[in-house]
């Protein structure tokens, strides 16, 4: 499970600073608290790993940058989220690589957040953050399910609600990033 490690309350500052060490790596920040991630299952990893290949295989590395457990997505000053992975238009990359040793932290909507499920985070990630991705505006959310083999997918409409879509293999196309399809059968193999 998730858990909250400390129930004092930090400022953004702290948080930014910390998430830069080594002792920061892996935690969020959830209502002013920091929150670890924990660590993942085999099947989990491979899923994530897998995923963001196929990305960073089809993706324009002079449009996009893939990031797999690593970029930290701001809501707020009292919320960072760490997606399972996230794509990330290189405008936004490049404006962080401006300012040598940045925090990889985006408080823009993203075309592609990604969460996968696992017993540990499953709750968490829907109850909590799921609804702070789709505050943040972005565009498209996944939650794959390793042992359903499934996607549910969220895609932001122009007025700013999102439509829900549910895929039991086949190829899925995210609808932010031209040309890109996902084999869930491939994706989801053993």
């Amino acid at each position: 499970m998730s858990t909250t490690i400390a129930t004092e309350r930090i400022s953004e500052e702290t948080y930014r600073a910390l998430a830069l060490t080594e002792a920061g790596k892996g935690v969020e920040l959830h209502r002013g608290c920091l929150r670890e991630k924990p660590g993942m299952s085999a099947e989990h990893g491979d899923v994530v790993m897998s995923l963001a290949g196929s990305l960073f295989r089809q993706l324009d590395r002079d449009e996009f940058r893939v990031r797999a457990d690593h970029a930290r997505l701001r809501r707020s000053a009292e919320n960072y989220y760490i997606p399972d992975v996230a794509v990330i238009p290189i405008a936004l990359h490049r404006a962080l690589r401006q300012r040598p040793g940045s925090l990889d932290a985006y408080a823009e909507p993203l075309p592609l957040v990604v969460e996968v499920w696992s017993p540990s985070t499953g709750d968490y990630d829907v109850d909590e953050k799921l609804p702070e991705y789709q505050r943040r505006g972005d565009r498209e959310i996944w939650r794959l399910h390793p042992h359903e083999r499934s996607l549910r997918a969220w895609r932001r409409n122009p007025d700013g609600t999102y439509a829900e879509s549910a895929h039991r293999g086949g190829l899925v196309r995210p609808a932010w990033l031209p040309n890109v399809e996902i084999d869930l059968d491939a994706l989801f193999a053993d």
